[in-house]
């Protein structure tokens, strides 16, 4: 039996790496992509060996019907859906204080932060039930777990704390059913550390990051590698840093 995986913006970033990961651990895998369709296209140019396990599907994660086809195209090509990695999430980079938000951007980070999850645990828990099998990983950042206030990131901070209790209320509801949810929280990782290996993050000296490297997408994808294995079952409800101990909401005053 081959497990599938859905990886939410899969094909780009911190999830590019966890599709190469799965992939090549065996899994089938279903990524999702918002609009740039030719990076999406890479990853079956450049592993033609797992064109018929990986399927591409556009979305945006923000809309209800996107996250229906999603699941409904997923299912209808590989008959189960072992692990959810709810990767994507819209993110607003301009350092601003909440008063300076529109209306439409609070509910932006609220629908694609929080909702999405809440749609696609209502339509693919089901499916986990059936199987007894499950593993639900969400990201947030680090302190969430505390409900840490983050300036200038109030509402996308809002949701991923929000997304703190789902994901631990979903380990309870769940557990029963053979269904892990934990929670992977990423340090600062930008630009082409993203799709980048540990083996080339140990090759730059990052004097900010107190264990000398920056992170990398492979260190996240790790993470979710172990926490998608079927003996880390004991692993639940569990938030997990991985940021080389950065403190990474604090940097700014």
């Amino acid at each position: 039996m081959t497990r599938h995986a859905l990886v939410t913006a899969g094909t780009k970033g911190l999830g590019r790496k966890v599709t190469e990961r799965l992939l090549h651990k065996g899994y089938s895998v279903t990524a999702s992509y918002y609009s740039d369709e030719d990076k999406a296209l890479e990853l079956k140019e450049e592993f033609p060996k797992y064109k018929n396990k990986l399927q591409l599907i556009q979305a945006d994660v923000t809309k209800k019907t996107d996250l229906k086809k999603l699941v409904d195209e997923t299912y209808q090509q590989f008959g189960r859906i072992d692990c959810l990695i709810n990767n994507a999430g819209p993110y607003i980079f301009e350092r601003k204080k909440l008063i300076d938000y529109t209306e439409e951007e609070w509910n932006r980070m609220i629908r694609g932060n929080l909702d999405s999850v809440f749609f696609l645990l209502k339509w693919i828990l089901p499916i986990m039930r059936k199987q007894k099998f499950g593993r639900i990983i969400n990201y947030g950042f680090q302190g969430a777990d505390d409900a840490s206030g983050w300036i200038y990131r109030s509402a996308f901070a809002a949701a991923k704390v929000g997304l703190v209790s789902l994901t631990k209320t979903i380990a309870y509801e769940e557990a029963e059913y053979g269904i892990t949810s934990n929670m992977v929280c990423p340090g600062n990782i930008v630009g082409k550390m993203k799709e980048a290996s540990i083996a080339e993050s140990r090759k730059l000296k990052d004097e900010n990051t107190p264990v000398g490297r920056s992170g990398t997408g492979e260190d996240i994808a790790r993470i979710i590698d172990y926490l998608c294995d079927e003996d880390s079952d004991m692993v639940t409800g569990s938030v997990i840093e991985v940021t080389g101990g950065l403190d990474v909401i604090h940097r700014y005053r």
